[in-house]
């Protein structure tokens, strides 16, 4: 490579996995998996005995957790599916902006502009009405942040306590 040709990085991904194997028939109820490339939460799950040539299935009844949709899968017990890490963080709220977009301080100070108020679902439209209703009102509020996979979304909020001792 001559001196003079500049190299240029397309990516600054780290290379990290945004989910983890896990054997299906140890998966229960309230833990995540990914169906359909999406991260989901389960809500049920039932496991089949096996049959005469076969292995046991486990069904997976699960909601996506961002947007809430209700997802399906069934997979042998014995085989390995896909569990996304799933990383909650609290931020301060700073600012919400007329186009929808929250001002977020973590615990060093630092800020971050680049999230959105939850849109999309009944329930999302519901804590982003409570949000800006909260932030009207001036109260000091920290909101909770989950990031699973690419996705990353307000999550959740509560009024900050009044007093740290």
């Amino acid at each position: 490579m001559a001196d003079d040709e500049a190299e240029t990085f397309e990516s600054t991904d780290a290379g990290a996995s945004t989910t983890y194997p896990v054997q299906a028939g140890n998966l229960r109820k309230g833990q995540f998996i990914v169906i359909k490339n999406r991260p989901c939460k389960v809500i049920d799950v039932s496991t089949s005995k096996t049959g005469k040539h076969g292995h046991a299935k486990c069904h997976f009844v699960a909601s996506d957790i961002f947007n809430g949709k209700k997802m399906e899968e069934l997979v042998p017990a014995s085989h390995n599916c896909e569990a996304p890490f799933v990383h909650r963080a609290d931020f301060s709220l700073v600012d919400v902006t007329d186009d929808g977009f929250v001002s977020l301080m973590d615990e060093g100070g630092n800020i971050r502009d680049d999230l959105k108020l939850p849109e999309g679902n009944d329930d999302n439209d519901k804590l982003a009405r409570q949000i800006q209703e909260m932030f009207d009102d001036g109260k000091d509020i920290v909101i909770t942040v989950l990031k699973a996979m690419t996705d990353e979304e307000v999550f959740a909020v509560k009024e900050a306590s009044a007093s740290k001792a």
